[in-house]
């Protein structure tokens, strides 16, 4: 088979790959892939983004289907775009793609549907959402309504903190586009989780639980970000959980999609809050496997991953399992100096073919400069993935294996999956 996966970081090195460890494929395409896809044994980088070009790309190719990393894309519909050219995809429509490219469509949809999650007010109005914030108090959450590359939430534990937030984002444009509304929420307590569905339209299969860690620096601290790290499983996520999750959150999502006439197909991400009882809020939807959660739960995969999405294509997801390795898997991303704000590109990394000797290495963003050297393109560089029959085993091989990559500025998170061994 050839297959072509689309996008450029950490979440699709790691899904090529496992794709190109089926014994039934012969290649696997990468649009437009990065440094370390360049270099993986059966994958081959395209340097092609326009959904036409990728179209006709395929019918060249004779591409048995695709599968979509990233959400741009999807919120662009390239889903509808292939669906009517009549190639196989995996991946939700524009429409249902709503649910990550829309705070505001997310939060409408999931109140309808009775799906728990935070209060929330939407404003384009500066003046109004002051004037809500001075009513709600703090802690408070604000959220630009579009897509910001993870970057578009803001936890403000003050007033103050919230009153800039809506100034900067309404007033000053931070966020462009995507912050022309806000969707400012209830804050929430608990233990966060990812929780992620596989959905052929109908049926659902449940991928391996994970958590992400979202902020910059050790103990939650410092600013949001598109992830520092990530764990499966996810001790948080109990049976008992487990099951509220796919009855209350998962399962009405689905139903309502289809209700509305747009099923769902692709992979649905439910970002929880998990409070002290045991109950599980949405905090936001994606509409594509996470990143970090995606590398360590790829490498945990003992199931055919083509066998997986040719099920989910053909609708029968209902008639298939997962199996997972029992071994706990740690992934630390490594990110550039000034990252999350204004990351720094070109400098030159180091150590990491040594590194690879004790864990799994997923490029992000690297490329190569004019003298073939490996080079920093992008926020998240890398994600380092140790595996372990414990958390601490598991942990102790991620950073161990980080240990002889060097480039300069080079920011990393010593605390990833600290609250597991908890």
């Amino acid at each position: 088979m050839k297959l072509l996966v689309i996008g450029s970081g950490g979440r699709e090195h790691a899904l090529a790959w496992k794709l190109a460890q089926s014994d039934k494929v012969e290649i696997v395409f990468v649009a437009p892939g990065n440094a370390g896809t360049a270099r993986e044994n059966k994958l081959c980088n395209i340097n092609l983004s326009d959904h036409q070009q990728l179209i006709q790309f395929c019918f060249e190719q004779e591409i048995d289907f695709t599968l979509v990393g990233p959400e741009a894309p999807l919120a662009a519909g390239i889903v509808d775009d292939f669906t009517k050219a009549g190639l196989a995809i995996f991946g939700p429509s524009k429409y249902c793609a709503q649910l990550e490219s829309s705070k505001d469509f997310a939060k409408a949809f999931m109140t309808k549907h009775g799906i728990p999650t935070a209060a929330y007010a939407t404003f384009s109005d500066a003046q109004e959402a002051h004037q809500y914030i001075e009513q709600k108090g703090a802690p408070i959450v604000i959220k630009a309504d579009g897509l910001a590359a993870g970057k578009g939430v803001i936890v403000a534990m003050t007033p103050d903190e919230a009153h800039q937030a809506i100034d900067s984002i309404l007033l000053d444009n931070s966020m462009g586009s995507a912050g022309a509304r806000v969707v400012i929420e209830d804050y929430l307590r608990g233990e966060e989780a990812s929780f992620i569905v596989m959905v052929d339209g109908e049926h659902i299969l449940e991928m391996a639980s994970s958590q992400d860690h979202k902020r910059l620096l050790d103990n939650d601290a410092g600013p949001n970000t598109g992830g520092m790290g990530a764990y499966s499983p996810a001790p948080v996520v109990t049976p008992a959980v487990h099951q509220r999750v796919i009855d209350e959150i998962i399962k009405p999502t689905v139903q309502g999609m289809l209700a509305a006439g747009h099923p769902y197909r692709g992979f649905l991400y439910a970002g929880l809050m998990i409070d002290e009882t045991g109950a599980p809020y949405t905090i936001e939807f994606n509409c594509r496997f996470g990143d970090p959660e995606t590398q360590p739960i790829m490498c945990r995969l003992q199931t055919d991953f083509v066998d997986l999405l040719l099920a989910a294509l053909a609708g029968k997801l209902n008639e298939t399992n997962a199996v997972w390795s029992e071994e706990i898997a740690v992934g630390v991303v490594l990110a550039a100096s000034g990252y999350p704000h204004s990351p720094r590109r070109g400098d030159i990394i180091d150590g990491v073919d040594l590194a690879s000797d004790n864990g799994k290495i997923f490029h992000a963003g690297t490329s190569f400069n004019a003298d073939k050297k490996l080079i920093v393109s992008g926020g998240r560089v890398l994600c380092v993935v140790g595996m372990g029959q414990n958390v601490a085993e598991a942990q102790q091989q991620a950073y161990a294996a980080l240990e002889p990559i060097k480039f300069k500025g080079m920011q990393y998170r010593n605390d990833i999956a600290a609250k597991a061994l908890k």
